[in-house]
């Protein structure tokens, strides 16, 4: 039996208010040439600008050696304790002010997992990245096959990687907005503890000054910490050919937001833009909540299993975002491939909750399994087989 597509109506859920509104999605105008923003808990897109375009991403790139790097931790296969040396081949390329920025590493020095990714993270370090590259995966052409392989599994359908730093590669680097802002969306999801450890730390000390010795002390560079209420990351990214540009996010009263703006003409404007755009993603629309948690909205076929469907509940708390002050019509359908095969883990994201509204886009919130389905039995599934085949 092959999976089909199956649109449902929610009937179970009471959506739409007493009386109709069409609401128009709140205006935003930015000189960046590309920009684009996605409200997290609700999976509406705010906002987006050219959001498609091929464009280098700079030291933006950076996220994904992050990811990668926290994917290997959280799979016990990298310790944060764990030091590479800095091969004195690296600290001959990646140092001086031709460099870029830096973390200010020495050649043959020692460095752990957790000071390296501070120092990519909060200096921007392209040392850093490559020290880092060269330590998990012997050569950084062969990290930077990781970091596509795991593009590919987040769902960057539109983004490739040639170096672990975002250096100008003569356009094998590129990247969409919308492709960084999945990218900044599945770090915080994927790994939210280690995102909040690393990604909002307000500077770091690494490296000491030629001459006095003293102590190296860099501010991160994200224009919306201590601008922004509930900014805690995550990467800007700089050169002549990119521009300025800024990936961001931030959470306030439970929803989070994602940004993205890119070729910017200045830092300055880098920060006034990234921080009035985050700001009009918070004010100028609201969370209204749809679904409470564990809510039953209906139930998916299922295939091949003990039990011939399976509910369909909320995950979490499930909100929509809307113009602020706006008082819509909403409608809302069941949408999943099906029937679903068994076996079904209770929390199995198998559905989703597609609302829609006149004049808003489209929001998909996800549905999850209400409880264990097993496989069906040797009957069972002949039986399946003989519907199959007379279908």
């Amino acid at each position: 039996m092959s999976k089909i597509p199956y649109v449902l109506a929610a009937p179970a859920i009471a959506l739409s208010v007493t009386y109709p509104s069409v609401a128009s999605a709140p205006q935003f105008d930015t000189p960046a040439p590309v920009a684009f923003m996605e409200d997290l808990s609700s999976g509406a897109i705010l906002y987006q600008k050219d959001a498609d375009r091929r464009m280098p991403p700079a030291s933006m790139a950076k996220m994904m050696t992050v990811y990668v790097a926290f994917d290997l931790i959280k799979r016990g296969e990298l310790k944060l304790d764990q030091q590479f040396e800095v091969r004195p081949e690296t600290w001959q390329k990646w140092h001086g002010p031709a460099a870029g920025s830096t973390m200010f590493l020495s050649s043959g020095e020692k460095v752990s997992v957790a000071n390296l990714l501070y120092g990519i993270v909060t200096l921007s370090g392209n040392d850093a990245c490559v020290v880092l590259a060269e330590g998990i995966s012997g050569t950084e052409d062969a990290f930077v096959q990781r970091m596509n392989e795991a593009a590919k599994r987040i769902g960057l359908t539109n983004s490739h990687f040639g170096t672990s730093n975002g250096w100008p590669d003569n356009g094998v680097t590129y990247v969409t907005a919308r492709d960084l802002a999945k990218l900044a969306a599945a770090t915080i999801t994927d790994h939210y503890k280690l995102y909040k450890q690393f990604y909002s730390r307000p500077d770091f000390t690494w490296g000491k000054t030629l001459g006095s010795g003293a102590a190296i002390t860099q501010a991160n560079r994200d224009p919306l910490l201590g601008r922004v209420a509930g900014a805690d990351g995550l990467k800007t990214g700089h050169t002549e050919e990119a521009g300025y540009g800024f990936t961001g996010s931030a959470e306030q009263n439970g929803r989070r937001l994602v940004m993205v703006v890119a070729g910017l003409t200045g830092f300055n404007q880098r920060i006034s833009e990234s921080v009035r755009f985050m700001d009009w993603g918070f004010r100028a629309w609201q969370a209204k909540p749809v679904v409470k948690q564990g809510r039953k909205v209906g139930d998916a076929a299922v295939q091949l299993g003990s039990s011939s469907s399976v509910g369909l509940v909320a995950p979490r708390d499930l909100k929509v975002a809307l113009p602020a002050g706006a008082v819509p019509v909403l409608s809302a359908k069941i949408v999943y491939q099906g029937p679903v095969k068994a076996p079904i883990k209770a929390g199995d994201h198998i559905a989703d909750l597609v609302v829609t509204s006149p004049g808003l886009p489209d929001q998909t919130l996800p549905l999850a399994a209400e409880k264990d389905v097993g496989q069906a039995g040797f009957f069972g599934r002949a039986w399946a087989g003989l519907t199959g085949l007379f279908g």
